[in-house]
């Protein structure tokens, strides 16, 4: 077999199927779109489902690609050998096109022309057959076509070889296997077991058949072909291994762990298993975060996979000694070497990805200590109750107070063999949910569903007369008040009084309800006698236009009549956004392409923001040539026009409509622009300008994703773009006074300070590295003798931990049976560090209880391994005593 780098095997597939007519079709965000109702892509193919069922691929009918995918149903069996929580499988697909025959040919060239297998060790399963469909004959016969031998062709059932959703394109597929030199497990032995003589390599799947509802199946128009190979097994095994962590995907971040943690790989199991753990989950981490949707831990949904996957690498790694600094450093390897070429989004977002990282390690950690302190006192407590499990409430107070996710404490507990009662848990924190839906209940009866209304308002047909395109101030009569009970519930009431929070409905209406996009209108309800706040508009399916308002004086009787009026100011903000958001439509077409449409948006008085589909992050020089256009536009001064037309007339035009909204025949259309020639032309229903000018100015504040291939635009305009602007002047001359620089000169003078930095950086080093090696032979020199053991104990100068566990590693390579504590005084805290050799280990050294027992003297904590430990204290004065006290628990450890 031949050997294979990462990028060369990634090239390599991509380049054979080009080569036969294939296009690569780029890889999609790592998170779902929610389609197919699963958080993250988890399958080569999840991505052209659509295409696969039958719509067209704008790329053609043969495609291919490596695409990144996560999965993380069998993660607790991540830290062996082969499970990863990020895998990429490498695909090509059929659609309609070329079926079994070249399939079959062309997976047999890949696998012995390309990768080298040799014949006799290459095996294949296809489908048996069953009631439903017959034994794949064909299949069989094409793969002995193309070169497997026919006593290495084995039939297995639907189980093992089928492929098919509930219902639609299904068929049968084929696997493929390399048999190792290895007896037989019996006289069934064959891929169908589990004995590991037969490693799968790829499979091909053959969709041919249409499953129906009634479960019968007919065969398929369009035949499909899709081949997924996953690139860390094929390429642990082209390189000899089973075990994914010895490819180039992990070499370089395992060897760093080792470096860190002075753990070597395959010498401890348990430490082992950590490291793996460690590994993959950092390279899943930020993987995910630097994902074009940019995604960031949360508490629920894929965020909430993301929090649970850094704060269990977080365990691990406190587990083998190692620092949130090195955490990070760790994160560096994929984003700076490993990935550098193949996933470019991560050197583009890594500043955020380390951030994102950092925020959310030290989130953790800041409970972490008393968290695993916590989780010892319970775990105790059980044990000496007799229990073998902790209780829900118990597994609840982790997750409320220290941020364990459960999965965490079901780990933990699992080590020590107990077990977690997970349905009291779900229990405890369905209470907690119900305990802040309670908290929040009269704050929610103001907004509440239309279902919630009462069944005489809203069976009643007759809409609100909504008059506020024109007008900003109407008279109308009181239709209906509604006021909600003690338990939220509504009903309709003849009148309200000054304090009460009520629904008005209205036979018309100047203030825009909440819809398409569009915050609802600011304003007020009064008589001469009667005044009233509106909180929010809102309009139900028949048009009636539901006003919530707060009482602020006076009564209010049903069939009154009453002045309604918008507030002019805020009604104004809101247009300035709603025309900024058309405009800035038709500058993202113009400059990224016709694709570009829009998949949200929220227009209110303070500020935009707008989604659209584009499957990449845009660049500055793309922001930067929106925001401009979008600014050309409004110093263009452009009518902005109005018209309510058939909406076959409006499609005509070419007005824009908006994904997946219904239309009736009757639409409004806005125009910036004449309507001959406009600038932008769409579908709406919102308050507008009446010129392009009243925006006054726009401004980009953020570009971000927020779903596979949806971005985020969010901007302001008028005077929110001259609060920004001023105080970017502000932060401009404060810079320039404190750089005593020239405002033009600003940028030259921080690169400056830059360099200026890193060298005197540089220097420090060198003097810290002279001195510690200097520091190392004294304290060597001086070294005590206790029970055998030569003890080096001693203060030293430190500028971090890092530096004074380099130190003290420098001390014991240099020994042959000893142990190393050194201490130093970090202003505000003291850093210890302990480390001993193997043969000191031997003679009953312990650096964990040695740093454990010094670092109390100090009012501190911590612990660690027998052969590396580190910790800190609070109280600096007490640095004497905590030497002496770490030199009289060796002596108790040695002598005893």
């Amino acid at each position: 077999m031949r050997q294979f780098t990462s990028k060369e095997l990634r090239k390599t597939w991509k380049e054979f199927y080009i080569e036969r007519g294939h296009v690569d079709v780029g890889a999609v965000s790592l998170v779902s779109d929610g389609s197919t109702g699963v958080l993250f892509n988890v399958a080569g193919m999840q991505p052209l489902m659509p295409y696969l069922l039958g719509e067209k691929h704008p790329l053609g009918t043969r495609l291919c690609n490596v695409q990144g995918c996560v999965r993380t149903n069998d993660i607790d069996s991540v830290g062996d050998r082969s499970h990863v929580t990020f895998f990429e499988m490498m695909g090509s697909w059929s659609l309609g096109d070329y079926f079994k025959e070249d399939r079959c040919k062309w997976s047999y060239e890949l696998l012995t022309g390309v990768f080298g297998f040799d014949r006799d060790h290459l095996a294949a399963t296809v489908f048996a057959g069953d009631e439903n469909a017959p034994r794949d004959e064909e299949g069989a016969q094409y793969r002995i076509a193309s070169g497997f031998k026919k006593e290495n062709i084995y039939y297995l059932g639907a189980d093992d070889n089928w492929w098919g959703l509930e219902y639609g394109p299904c068929g049968p597929d084929s696997e493929m296997f390399y048999i190792a030199d290895v007896p037989d497990c019996g006289p069934n032995c064959g891929p169908g077991c589990s004995c590991g003589k037969y490693t799968e390599i790829g499979n091909d799947v053959f969709m041919q058949y249409e499953k129906h509802q009634d479960g019968h199946l007919t065969p398929l128009k369009q035949k499909n072909v899709d081949t997924g190979w996953g690139l860390e097994r094929i390429l642990a095994f082209l390189n000899g291994t089973k075990d994914v962590y010895k490819t180039d995907l992990f070499t370089e971040a395992i060897a760093f762990i080792e470096k860190s943690s002075g753990v070597k790989y395959d010498s401890d199991e348990k430490l082992t298993k950590s490291m793996r753990i460690l590994a993959d989950h950092i390279r899943t981490s930020v993987m995910l975060i630097g994902d074009a949707a940019k995604l960031v831990p949360s508490n629920a949904g894929a965020g909430y996979v993301l929090r649970r996957l850094i704060r269990r690498a977080v365990r691990h790694a406190r587990t083998l000694g190692m620092t949130t600094e090195q955490i990070l450093d760790l994160a560096k390897i994929y984003i700076d070497s490993v990935y550098d070429d193949s996933y470019p989004l991560l050197a583009k977002n890594r500043e955020f990805i380390l951030n994102e990282l950092d925020k959310e390690i030290a989130r953790f950690e800041s409970t972490l200590e008393n968290g695993i302190k916590e989780f010892k006192k319970i775990l105790d407590d059980k044990k000496k109750a007799g229990s073998s499990e902790i209780d829900g409430d118990s597994a609840f107070y982790l997750y409320d107070t220290f941020g364990f996710p459960i999965e965490l404490t079901i780990e933990m507990a699992s080590e020590e063999g107990l077990k977690v009662d997970e349905d009291g848990f779900k229990a405890a924190m369905e209470k907690q949910k119900e305990t802040a839906r309670a908290a929040t209940k009269a704050k929610e009866d103001l907004a509440l569903s239309v279902s919630e209304i009462p069944e005489e308002v809203s069976k009643d047909s007759n809409a609100t007369v909504y008059d506020g395109y024109d007008n900003l101030k109407c008279d109308a009569k009181v239709i209906y008040i509604l006021k909600a009970d003690a338990d939220g519930k509504l009903s309709t009431v003849d009148g309200a009084s000054e304090g009460d929070d009520i629904i008005a409905v209205c036979d018309k209406t100047v203030l825009y309800a909440t819809m398409g996009g569009q915050i609802h209108d600011e304003g007020k309800i009064f008589t001469s006698g009667f005044e009233a706040e509106v909180l929010s508009v809102d309009k139900d399916a028949a048009g009636k236009y539901l006003h919530t308002l707060k009482v602020v004086k006076g009564t209010l009787a049903k069939g009154e009549t009453v002045s309604i009026e918008v507030d002019k100011k805020n009604r104004m903000s809101i247009a300035r956004n709603h025309t900024a958001t058309h405009i800035l439509l038709s500058a993202l077409q113009k400059t990224l392409g016709s694709h570009v449409e829009q998949a949200g948006s929220y227009v209110g008085s303070d500020r935009l923001r707008f989604d659209f589909n584009h499957s990449q992050a845009m660049t500055a020089e793309e922001i930067s040539k929106v925001e401009e256009m979008v600014n050309d536009v409004i110093l263009q001064a452009l009518p902005v026009e109005t018209k309510v037309l058939n909406i076959e007339e409006a499609k005509k035009l070419g007005a824009t409509a908006i994904f997946g909204e219904k239309y009736g025949e009757v639409v409004r259309v806005v125009s910036v622009g004449d309507f001959s020639d406009p600038f932008d032309l769409e579908f709406c229903g919102g308050t507008h300008l009446t010129n392009s000018s009243q925006v006054g100015q726009f401004r980009i504040v953020s570009e971000s994703g927020i779903a596979a291939g949806v971005r985020r635009i969010e901007a302001v305009t008028g005077a929110k773009c001259y609060e920004m602007n001023k105080a970017d002047r502000s932060l401009i001359d404060s810079a320039a006074a404190s750089l005593k620089a020239p405002k033009d000169k600003i940028v030259e003078r921080i690169e400056a300070l830059h360099t200026e930095v890193k060298t005197l950086e540089k220097e420090i080093a060198d003097i810290e590295k002279a001195k510690a090696g200097s520091f190392a032979d004294s304290a060597i020199s001086g070294a005590k003798d206790i029970g055998g053991v030569k003890a080096v104990i001693a203060s030293c100068d430190a500028a971090d931990a890092a530096a004074l566990r380099d130190t003290a590693d420098k001390i014991r390579d240099k020994l042959d049976c000893g142990v190393v504590f050194l201490a130093a005084n970090g202003g505000d805290k003291l850093l210890f560090t302990a480390m001993a050799t193997k043969s000191a280990n031997e003679k009953g050294a312990h650096c964990g209880n040695i740093i454990k027992e010094a670092a109390k003297v100090a009012g501190g904590g911590g612990g660690g391994r027998p052969d590396m430990a580190q910790a800190g204290g609070k109280d600096v004065s007490k640095l004497a005593d905590a030497l002496a006290k770490a030199e009289e628990v060796l002596a108790s450890q040695v002598n005893g």
